[in-house]
């Protein structure tokens, strides 16, 4: 049994576990954050229970204007090679698929916006429950397919939106955790990327409106899922 308290790596101070810390708080996990870019991420890279890694609007590639993310890079292949129990959210899991040497690279356009998944047809895909379900996207950037990974889930854009690495690893480029009372957060902090993108406010919050619970629900599903195949 792994310890129960679970580590979380954010980017972005309002990017964070969102609908997913009362999951965990519920079954009685304590959660501890550690920023980015402040604190020394080598406890939590080094941890040997669960270990999640948030999103943010910085690149993988970015490491010469942000050198903090050559150690987390570097300390997260050591992390995977030893599989040790690994969740990334968008920034997240294109650092996950770096690490497992795929390209990250620049998207032919943002995808910001909820709209369903294709879920992949493969057995006992841990993303089933979000099928039909719309979720929210928001990212510039896309990466390959890792050699060792299993493909979940794909978007109209883009093909690669999930991909798991045995039982323990699991890469989501999507955001499942957004908590339908905390949109706003993004909406002004993303003010600048939004205006640029010619990205429409006004739907996204009524979207928000319409999608957010129901994935809520969705997304309890898949972590519990995840929880039980890691042994928690």
């Amino acid at each position: 049994m792994h310890n129960k308290t679970i580590y979380v790596i954010q980017h972005l101070a309002f990017e964070d576990l969102g609908s997913l810390e009362d999951i965990f708080y519920q079954k009685g996990f304590r959660v501890r954050y550690f920023e980015a870019g402040v604190d020394d991420l080598k406890q939590a890279l080094n941890y040997d229970g669960l270990t999640i890694l948030l999103g943010g609007p910085i690149s993988v590639n970015d490491t010469h204007l942000y050198p903090f993310l050559q150690q987390e890079i570097d300390l997260l292949k050591q992390r995977l090679q030893l599989n040790k129990p690994t969740l990334g959210i968008c920034l997240g899991a294109q650092l996950i698929a770096h690490a497992l040497g795929a390209n990250v690279y620049a998207g032919i356009q943002k995808e910001i916006g909820w709209s369903t998944l294709n879920i992949s047809p493969t057995e006992h895909n841990i993303l089933s429950e979000l099928k039909d379900i719309p979720v929210l996207h928001w990212h510039g950037d896309t990466f390959d397919l890792p050699p060792q990974a299993q493909h979940l889930a794909s978007s109209s854009l883009y093909p690669n939106q999930a991909f798991e690495v045995g039982k323990n690893i699991l890469g989501l480029q999507f955001h499942l955790e957004v908590e339908h009372e905390n949109l706003e957060k993004w909406l002004i902090g993303h003010i600048c990327e939004l205006q640029h993108a010619q990205i429409d406010i006004h739907q996204l919050r009524k979207d928000n409106q319409k999608y957010a619970l129901q994935l809520m629900l969705g997304a309890q599903h898949v972590i519990e899922r995840y929880l039980k195949r890691i042994g928690l």
